[in-house]
C-alpha cells in the first residue's frame, strides 16, 4: 500500500525547490538535478508530485504564498503607514543581498509568462498582483474605480524600476526615480 504524501513534509520540500529555483533559475528545471540537489531520490518527488508539470504549480503556489506573506509582515502594511513608504520598504526589503535571488526569479517567471512559456502555471503573484495591491490602497481610502487602475500603474513601474535595477546596477539613478513613484503614489491616494 503507497504511503501518503505527509503535507508538512511537502511544504518543507516545497520551500527547498523555491531556494534552488531562486538560486538555479527556472528555465532549466530538471527533476534528476534538483533531487540529486536536495539530496533526494527522483521517487521522492515524484511521491510528493505526480510530475514535473505538478512540481512546476505547487512551487510557484508556494513561491506566492512566501513572497505575500513576505510582504504582509513589513511593518506598516496594516497600519497607517503611507503607500509610498510601504512601496519604499518593499523595494529596501527586496533589493537586500539575501532576498534578491527571489527577486531575480520573479522576474524570471515574469518573462517567461509574457513569451508564453508557463501557460497554466502562473502563480497569482504574477496574476493577481494588482487586486493584492489594490486593497491595500482600498484600505487606505482609494476609491474602489480608481485602486486597480492606480495598482497596475504602481505595479507595472516597480516591475520595470526593479529590472532596470537588476540589469545596470545603477542604483543612485533607479531609487531618485522610486521616489519620485512613492510620492506620486501618496499625492494619488491623498
Amino acid at each position: 500500500m503507497a504511503r501518503t504524501a505527509d503535507p508538512n513534509r511537502r511544504t518543507e520540500l516545497l520551500d527547498q525547490i523555491v531556494d534552488y529555483l531562486a538560486e538555479h533559475g527556472l528555465s532549466t528545471l530538471s527533476m534528476r538535478p534538483l533531487a540529486e540537489h536536495l539530496g533526494k531520490s527522483t521517487r521522492v518527488l515524484t511521491h510528493h508530485f505526480a510530475d514535473k508539470e505538478a512540481l512546476l504549480s505547487a512551487t510557484m503556489e508556494r513561491l506566492d504564498e512566501r513572497h505575500r506573506a513576505w510582504l504582509r509582515s513589513l511593518p506598516g502594511w496594516s497600519g497607517s503607514d503611507s503607500v509610498g513608504t510601504i512601496v519604499r520598504r518593499t523595494w529596501d526589503w527586496q533589493m537586500r543581498g539575501e532576498n534578491l535571488p527571489i527577486a531575480r526569479l520573479i522576474h524570471e517567471i515574469e518573462g517567461l509568462a509574457a513569451g508564453g512559456k508557463l501557460l497554466g502555471h502562473v502563480p497569482r503573484l504574477l496574476a493577481d498582483r494588482s487586486e493584492f495591491v489594490a486593497g491595500l490602497l482600498r484600505e487606505r481610502g482609494v476609491a474602489e474605480a480608481d485602486a486597480l487602475r492606480i495598482s497596475t500603474l504602481v505595479n507595472s513601474a516597480y516591475t520595470g524600476l526593479q529590472i532596470d535595477f537588476l540589469t545596470t546596477g545603477d542604483r543612485e539613478r533607479v531609487e531618485e526615480a522610486l521616489d519620485q513613484l512613492c510620492a506620486l503614489v501618496d499625492e494619488w491616494v491623498a
